[in-house]
Protein backbone atom coordinates (compact mmCIF):
# COMPACT_ATOMS: atom_id res chain seq x y z
CA UNK A 1 0.00 0.00 0.00
CA UNK A 2 1.39 3.40 -0.93
CA UNK A 3 1.60 6.19 1.62
CA UNK A 4 -1.13 8.12 -0.18
CA UNK A 5 -3.40 5.08 -0.30
CA UNK A 6 -2.83 4.48 3.40
CA UNK A 7 -3.69 8.09 4.13
CA UNK A 8 -6.99 7.79 2.27
CA UNK A 9 -7.98 4.29 3.45
CA UNK A 10 -10.34 3.48 6.28
CA UNK A 11 -8.19 3.32 9.41
CA UNK A 12 -9.44 -0.14 10.35
CA UNK A 13 -8.67 -1.45 6.86
CA UNK A 14 -5.09 -0.22 7.14
CA UNK A 15 -4.69 -2.02 10.48
CA UNK A 16 -6.40 -5.27 9.42
CA UNK A 17 -4.19 -8.31 9.36
CA UNK A 18 -1.91 -7.03 12.12
CA UNK A 19 -1.75 -8.38 15.68
CA UNK A 20 -2.80 -4.89 16.72
CA UNK A 21 -6.07 -5.22 14.80
CA UNK A 22 -7.39 -8.18 16.77
CA UNK A 23 -6.68 -6.50 20.10
CA UNK A 24 -8.37 -3.26 19.09
CA UNK A 25 -11.49 -4.82 17.56
CA UNK A 26 -12.82 -5.53 21.06
CA UNK A 27 -13.00 -1.82 21.96
CA UNK A 28 -16.15 0.34 21.80
CA UNK A 29 -16.49 2.20 18.51
CA UNK A 30 -15.09 5.59 19.55
CA UNK A 31 -12.06 4.04 21.24
CA UNK A 32 -11.55 1.61 18.38
CA UNK A 33 -11.56 4.38 15.78
CA UNK A 34 -9.10 6.45 17.83
CA UNK A 35 -6.74 3.47 18.12
CA UNK A 36 -6.95 2.78 14.39
CA UNK A 37 -6.09 6.43 13.77
CA UNK A 38 -3.03 6.11 16.02
CA UNK A 39 -2.02 2.93 14.20
CA UNK A 40 -2.48 4.56 10.81
CA UNK A 41 -0.34 7.52 11.83
CA UNK A 42 2.43 5.23 13.08
CA UNK A 43 2.24 3.14 9.94
CA UNK A 44 2.65 6.15 7.67
CA UNK A 45 5.63 7.69 9.45
CA UNK A 46 7.25 4.26 9.79
CA UNK A 47 6.83 3.68 6.05
CA UNK A 48 8.67 6.94 5.42
CA UNK A 49 11.58 5.95 7.67
CA UNK A 50 11.82 2.47 6.09
CA UNK A 51 11.45 3.55 2.47
CA UNK A 52 14.30 3.55 -0.02
CA UNK A 53 13.78 7.22 -0.89
CA UNK A 54 16.84 9.49 -0.52
CA UNK A 55 17.48 10.37 3.12
CA UNK A 56 16.91 14.08 2.53
CA UNK A 57 13.45 13.35 1.09
CA UNK A 58 12.55 11.16 4.06
CA UNK A 59 13.63 13.86 6.50
CA UNK A 60 11.53 16.41 4.62
CA UNK A 61 8.50 14.09 4.64
CA UNK A 62 8.79 13.58 8.40
CA UNK A 63 9.09 17.33 8.87
CA UNK A 64 5.84 17.74 6.94
CA UNK A 65 4.19 15.46 9.48
CA UNK A 66 5.42 17.69 12.30
CA UNK A 67 3.81 20.66 10.57
CA UNK A 68 0.57 18.73 10.12
CA UNK A 69 0.51 17.75 13.80
CA UNK A 70 1.02 21.38 14.79
CA UNK A 71 -1.88 22.34 12.51
CA UNK A 72 -4.04 19.63 14.09
CA UNK A 73 -3.45 21.04 17.55
CA UNK A 74 -4.18 24.57 16.34
CA UNK A 75 -7.61 23.27 15.32
CA UNK A 76 -6.92 23.39 11.56
CA UNK A 77 -5.93 19.82 10.64
CA UNK A 78 -4.86 18.99 7.08
CA UNK A 79 -7.04 16.50 5.17
CA UNK A 80 -5.04 13.45 6.26
CA UNK A 81 -5.59 14.32 9.94
CA UNK A 82 -9.06 15.87 9.73
CA UNK A 83 -10.84 12.97 11.46
CA UNK A 84 -8.22 12.89 14.25
CA UNK A 85 -9.52 16.11 15.78
CA UNK A 86 -12.49 14.46 17.50
CA UNK A 87 -10.25 11.79 19.05
CA UNK A 88 -7.69 14.34 20.24
CA UNK A 89 -10.42 16.25 22.02
CA UNK A 90 -12.35 13.22 23.33
CA UNK A 91 -9.33 11.48 24.87
CA UNK A 92 -6.91 14.32 25.56
CA UNK A 93 -4.24 12.95 23.22
CA UNK A 94 -1.02 14.93 23.59
CA UNK A 95 0.80 16.67 20.79
CA UNK A 96 4.20 15.81 22.25
CA UNK A 97 3.49 12.07 22.01
CA UNK A 98 2.69 12.29 18.28
CA UNK A 99 5.86 14.35 17.79
CA UNK A 100 7.92 11.87 19.83
CA UNK A 101 6.87 9.10 17.44
CA UNK A 102 8.08 11.16 14.47
CA UNK A 103 11.34 11.85 16.32
CA UNK A 104 11.79 8.13 16.92
CA UNK A 105 11.23 7.20 13.30
CA UNK A 106 13.67 9.93 12.31
CA UNK A 107 16.44 8.34 14.38
CA UNK A 108 16.89 5.78 11.58
CA UNK A 109 16.97 8.30 8.74
CA UNK A 110 20.18 10.41 8.80
CA UNK A 111 22.02 7.11 9.15
CA UNK A 112 20.93 3.59 10.05
CA UNK A 113 21.04 2.75 13.74
CA UNK A 114 23.91 0.38 14.47
CA UNK A 115 24.79 -0.91 17.95
CA UNK A 116 23.44 2.08 19.92
CA UNK A 117 24.45 2.47 23.54
CA UNK A 118 21.80 1.49 26.08
CA UNK A 119 20.70 5.08 26.70
CA UNK A 120 20.13 5.67 22.97
CA UNK A 121 18.29 2.37 22.60
CA UNK A 122 16.04 3.26 25.53
CA UNK A 123 15.30 6.67 23.99
CA UNK A 124 14.46 4.97 20.70
CA UNK A 125 12.10 2.54 22.45
CA UNK A 126 10.46 5.40 24.33
CA UNK A 127 9.80 7.31 21.13
CA UNK A 128 8.68 4.56 18.76
CA UNK A 129 6.83 2.40 21.30
CA UNK A 130 6.16 3.98 24.70
CA UNK A 131 4.94 7.22 23.09
CA UNK A 132 2.41 5.12 21.19
CA UNK A 133 1.49 3.60 24.54
CA UNK A 134 0.99 7.02 26.12
CA UNK A 135 -1.51 7.89 23.40
CA UNK A 136 -3.17 4.49 23.74
CA UNK A 137 -3.67 4.44 27.51
CA UNK A 138 -5.57 7.72 27.27
CA UNK A 139 -7.93 6.06 24.81
CA UNK A 140 -8.27 3.02 27.08
CA UNK A 141 -9.16 5.28 30.02
CA UNK A 142 -6.43 4.33 32.48
CA UNK A 143 -5.59 6.69 35.37
CA UNK A 144 -2.84 9.16 34.43
CA UNK A 145 -0.01 7.82 36.61
CA UNK A 146 -0.61 4.13 35.96
CA UNK A 147 -1.25 4.84 32.29
CA UNK A 148 2.13 6.50 31.85
CA UNK A 149 3.84 3.66 33.76
CA UNK A 150 2.11 1.00 31.68
CA UNK A 151 3.12 2.77 28.47
CA UNK A 152 6.71 2.93 29.73
CA UNK A 153 6.99 -0.77 30.52
CA UNK A 154 4.75 -2.40 27.93
CA UNK A 155 6.03 -0.21 25.11
CA UNK A 156 9.60 -1.19 25.88
CA UNK A 157 8.70 -4.86 26.31
CA UNK A 158 7.04 -4.98 22.89
CA UNK A 159 9.83 -3.07 21.14
CA UNK A 160 12.61 -5.17 22.64
CA UNK A 161 10.73 -8.29 21.57
CA UNK A 162 10.50 -6.87 18.05
CA UNK A 163 14.24 -6.20 18.05
CA UNK A 164 15.04 -9.75 19.16
CA UNK A 165 12.61 -11.22 16.62
CA UNK A 166 13.87 -9.11 13.70
CA UNK A 167 17.65 -9.35 14.15
CA UNK A 168 18.25 -10.91 10.73
CA UNK A 169 15.63 -8.85 8.91
CA UNK A 170 17.10 -5.62 10.31
CA UNK A 171 20.62 -6.70 9.39
CA UNK A 172 19.42 -7.20 5.83
CA UNK A 173 18.66 -3.47 5.57
CA UNK A 174 21.83 -2.39 7.39
CA UNK A 175 20.43 -1.90 10.91
CA UNK A 176 21.52 -3.32 14.24
CA UNK A 177 19.54 -2.48 17.38
CA UNK A 178 21.39 -4.76 19.81
CA UNK A 179 23.09 -2.40 22.28
CA UNK A 180 26.82 -1.86 22.19
CA UNK A 181 27.21 -2.90 25.83
CA UNK A 182 25.61 -6.31 25.18
CA UNK A 183 27.76 -6.88 22.12
CA UNK A 184 30.94 -6.05 24.03
CA UNK A 185 29.79 -8.35 26.84
CA UNK A 186 29.71 -11.13 24.24
CA UNK A 187 33.14 -10.17 22.88
CA UNK A 188 31.70 -8.66 19.68
CA UNK A 189 33.45 -5.45 18.67
CA UNK A 190 32.01 -4.99 15.16
CA UNK A 191 28.92 -2.88 14.47
CA UNK A 192 28.51 -4.26 10.95
CA UNK A 193 25.05 -5.89 11.08
CA UNK A 194 25.89 -8.68 8.63
CA UNK A 195 29.03 -9.60 10.53
CA UNK A 196 27.35 -9.41 13.94
CA UNK A 197 24.48 -11.76 13.03
CA UNK A 198 27.05 -14.38 11.99
CA UNK A 199 28.96 -14.20 15.29
CA UNK A 200 29.04 -17.44 17.30
CA UNK A 201 28.56 -15.52 20.56
CA UNK A 202 25.47 -13.63 19.40
CA UNK A 203 23.20 -15.55 21.83
CA UNK A 204 25.22 -14.13 24.73
CA UNK A 205 24.60 -10.61 23.39
CA UNK A 206 20.86 -11.28 23.13
CA UNK A 207 20.41 -12.58 26.67
CA UNK A 208 20.52 -9.17 28.45
CA UNK A 209 17.81 -7.87 26.12
CA UNK A 210 15.68 -10.95 26.80
CA UNK A 211 15.95 -10.33 30.55
CA UNK A 212 15.22 -6.64 30.12
CA UNK A 213 12.10 -7.43 28.06
CA UNK A 214 10.92 -9.97 30.66
CA UNK A 215 11.31 -7.40 33.42
CA UNK A 216 9.23 -4.87 31.50
CA UNK A 217 6.53 -7.48 30.84
CA UNK A 218 6.41 -8.30 34.56
CA UNK A 219 6.13 -4.65 35.57
CA UNK A 220 3.40 -4.10 32.98
CA UNK A 221 1.49 -7.08 34.38
CA UNK A 222 1.60 -5.66 37.90
CA UNK A 223 0.17 -2.37 36.66
CA UNK A 224 -2.60 -4.05 34.66
CA UNK A 225 -3.53 -6.25 37.63
CA UNK A 226 -4.36 -3.23 39.78
CA UNK A 227 -6.56 -1.52 37.20
CA UNK A 228 -10.08 -2.13 35.96
CA UNK A 229 -10.23 -5.20 33.72
CA UNK A 230 -12.20 -3.33 31.07
CA UNK A 231 -9.50 -0.65 30.77
CA UNK A 232 -6.67 -3.15 30.27
CA UNK A 233 -8.26 -5.75 28.01
CA UNK A 234 -6.58 -4.50 24.83
CA UNK A 235 -3.09 -3.93 26.31
CA UNK A 236 -3.27 -7.30 28.08
CA UNK A 237 -3.98 -9.06 24.77
CA UNK A 238 -1.00 -7.32 23.18
CA UNK A 239 1.16 -8.17 26.18
CA UNK A 240 0.25 -11.87 26.13
CA UNK A 241 0.71 -12.11 22.38
CA UNK A 242 4.16 -10.53 22.44
CA UNK A 243 5.21 -12.45 25.53
CA UNK A 244 4.35 -15.61 23.60
CA UNK A 245 6.67 -14.42 20.81
CA UNK A 246 9.46 -13.79 23.33
CA UNK A 247 8.99 -17.25 24.83
CA UNK A 248 9.19 -18.81 21.36
CA UNK A 249 12.40 -16.89 20.65
CA UNK A 250 13.96 -18.09 23.90
CA UNK A 251 12.91 -21.69 23.19
CA UNK A 252 14.36 -21.49 19.67
CA UNK A 253 17.54 -19.79 20.78
CA UNK A 254 19.65 -17.23 18.94
CA UNK A 255 22.24 -19.49 17.32
CA UNK A 256 22.34 -19.41 13.53
CA UNK A 257 20.40 -20.37 11.52
CA UNK A 258 17.48 -18.59 13.21
CA UNK A 259 14.14 -19.73 11.82
CA UNK A 260 11.26 -17.21 12.11
CA UNK A 261 8.88 -17.76 15.01
CA UNK A 262 5.12 -17.30 14.85
CA UNK A 263 2.39 -17.62 17.42
CA UNK A 264 0.05 -20.39 16.27
CA UNK A 265 -3.41 -19.29 15.18
CA UNK A 266 -5.09 -21.35 17.90
CA UNK A 267 -2.86 -19.74 20.54
CA UNK A 268 -3.92 -16.30 19.29
CA UNK A 269 -7.57 -17.31 19.48
CA UNK A 270 -7.06 -18.62 23.02
CA UNK A 271 -5.56 -15.28 24.10
CA UNK A 272 -8.47 -13.38 22.58
CA UNK A 273 -11.05 -15.67 24.16
CA UNK A 274 -9.44 -15.44 27.59
CA UNK A 275 -8.99 -11.68 27.77
CA UNK A 276 -11.63 -10.28 25.43
CA UNK A 277 -14.63 -12.48 26.16
CA UNK A 278 -14.32 -14.77 29.19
Amino acid sequence: MTLQAAANADHGTVASGSSFYAAMRILPRQQREAMFQIYNFCRQVDDIADSDRPRAERLAALQEWRGDIDALYRGHPPPRLKDYLASVRAFGLKREDFLAIVDGMEMDVPQDIRAPDLATLDLYCDRVASAVGRLSVRVFGLPEDDGVLLAHHLGRALQLTNILRDIDEDAGIGRLYLPRESLLHAGITSDDPRKVVAERTLPKACLPLVERAKSHFENAELIMNRNARRAVRAPRIMSRYYRAILDLLVARGFDAPRMPVRVHKMAKIAILLRYAII
